[in-house]
């Protein structure tokens, strides 16, 4: 059965390489070597020392499994295959080969112990995932044992997780509350070795508050007739393009101070920001909208500030100014108030985006590089430097006096560009277009923009644009329509001639904007 395997797989490799010249899609040459080798190596607790082998990897058509105890041949292993091997009690270097399509190989060794003894010195580490409060990584180590299971303790009769010493498992819990990990050394013998360990899944309320979760428990307490809920954005626009948003009714005959709060998991940090912003929508203009911080132990601990609306019937965003707030009061309950000291009528009343604000003003979309208080901070990468400068062709489309410079240093790599963060994410509710009027020494160019997440930048979409004008203003479209507007795009990534080396040329750009 070896020889077949080995056979097919020349096969396979002949059969694509004949083809190549006529198959544009299959190029042997851009077939990277393996990688991410690994063996999962369970073994049967009955003390007869039978070990299962699972190879992984990526990029893998075969394995080839050295078992380490002087067995001459390998066994050949297909991927999503394992192989069974039968050892003596000892620690053996179990070599795992993986082969891609071209013959390209990559080899990783991991070390194997079979005893039948139980395994001893279990030490297992249970930690939080940052940025995600619902998940747990588990790691152990333990001497004598082969593998490990864990149970998360989440449902009843779950099936483990096998991994091995070395690996990190990680898993997200549907729900908070306390769940009991358990942690399984086995060894070749019945005898095992365990640990647990009680986990409280918390997933607290933090500032900003974007009523976007699906897990979190936006548990508002209401007070003098006044209900305020989770619901439909009931006007997806510019001003705000959030799904989810908060909403206040003010029933018939409410007390004038009719309001809801919400209490967050940490007191407010007004260290370094000592303003709060909302997104607000009223049916009426000229109210009083009221934010009151409280202590949560001593509600006699609070601070509160009024501003009045100026929209009706839209989105709006309003500030509190809570300037000189003692910050070790710890405010951690924010309570709302819309038409502050009349009675309800019955209005419904939105808000949204509770966050901390330096009041400043701030980059956003449409990005024309002509204010005087805004600082463009760009983040240059590859080889490539860009910064705000003079105009140097006002001319056509673009007389602007301020605009984006970007050059592509001699060397530079052929992804160099250079990126800026937005001080909110850009809403594509209504727009989901980009313009953008581009310079260039050079026409037939790539033009790429990039729209990135802050938190995480894994999460991002791109497109190409090709200039048609040399040594001339022309506008750029990047149309993304069918953009997830939830992802939060902030940072915007532009490079010229991608695809292509530096030589030192520079390039301009301005009035980056959404457009239909």
């Amino acid at each position: 059965m070896k020889k077949i395997i080995v056979f097919m797989n020349m096969f396979l490799l002949i059969a694509l390489s004949g083809c190549s010249e006529d198959n544009s899609d299959v190029n042997l040459d851009d077939v990277t070597a393996p990688n991410g080798l690994s063996a999962l190596m369970t073994i049967k607790q009955d003390n007869s020392g039978q070990v299962t082998i699972l190879p992984r990897g990526e990029g893998v058509t075969q394995y080839e499994v050295y078992f380490g105890d002087g067995t001459v041949e390998p066994a050949y292993v297909n991927p999503g295959n394992e192989v069974q091997h039968v050892y003596a009690e000892g620690v053996y270097q179990v070599k795992i080969v993986g082969m891609t399509v071209n013959g390209d190989k990559s080899e990783i060794i991991q070390p194997l112990t079979v005893s039948f003894l139980p395994p001893t010195d279990l030490q297992v580490n249970i930690a939080n995932v940052p940025g995600n409060n619902l998940a747990v990584t588990v790691q152990a180590s333990a001497n004598l044992e082969t593998y490990f299971q864990v149970y998360f303790g989440e449902t009843i009769g779950e099936t483990p997780v096998d991994f091995m010493e070395g690996e990190t498992i990680t898993h997200t819990y549907a729900n908070t509350g306390t769940y009991q990990i358990r942690v399984v050394a086995l060894s070749g013998g019945a005898a095992t070795t365990e640990y647990t360990q009680d986990v409280v899944i918390s997933n607290p309320i933090l500032l900003p508050v974007d009523f976007e979760s699906s897990t979190l428990n936006y548990a508002f307490t209401n007070f003098g007739g006044a209900t305020t809920t989770v619901v439909d954005n009931p006007d997806i626009s510019s001003g705000n393009g959030s799904a989810k948003v908060a909403r206040l009714n003010k029933s018939n005959g409410s007390e004038v101070w009719a309001g809801s709060f919400i209490e967050l998991g940490t007191p407010i940090d007004f260290s370094t920001m000592q303003k709060i912003k909302i997104k607000s929508w009223s049916p009426q203009s000229g109210i009083t909208v009221k934010m009151k911080l409280e202590n949560l132990a001593n509600p006699n601990i609070n601070t509160e500030v009024d501003v009045t609306n100026t929209i009706a019937n839209g989105w709006e965003e309003l500030i509190f100014d809570f300037t000189g707030v003692n910050n070790a009061n710890n405010y951690q309950r924010v309570v709302i108030f819309y038409n502050f000291g009349n009675n309800g009528t019955g209005l419904n009343y939105y808000f949204d985006d509770i966050q901390l604000t330096s009041g400043a003003e701030q980059v956003v979309l449409p990005l024309t590089f002509q204010s005087s208080t805004l600082t463009y901070t760009f983040v240059n990468f590859g080889g490539a430097d860009a910064s705000v400068v003079n105009n140097p062709d006002p001319s056509g489309i673009n007389t602007s006096s301020k605009v984006g410079k970007l050059t592509k240093n001699n060397g530079a790599q052929v992804w160099a560009g250079s990126f800026i963060e937005l001080g909110s994410p850009i809403n594509f509710a209504t727009q989901q277009k980009i313009k953008m009027k581009v310079w260039s020494p050079q026409a037939g160019i790539i033009v790429k923009l990039k729209l990135e997440n802050l938190a995480n930048s894994n999460i991002n979409t791109e497109l190409d644009a090709t200039t048609t004008v040399a040594n001339g203003w022309e506008e750029l479209t990047y149309d993304f329509t069918g953009i997830n507007n939830a992802n939060n795009y902030q940072r915007v990534v532009v490079f010229f001639n991608f695809g292509n080396p530096g030589n030192g040329a520079s390039y301009y750009f301005d009035d980056i904007r959404l457009s239909n």
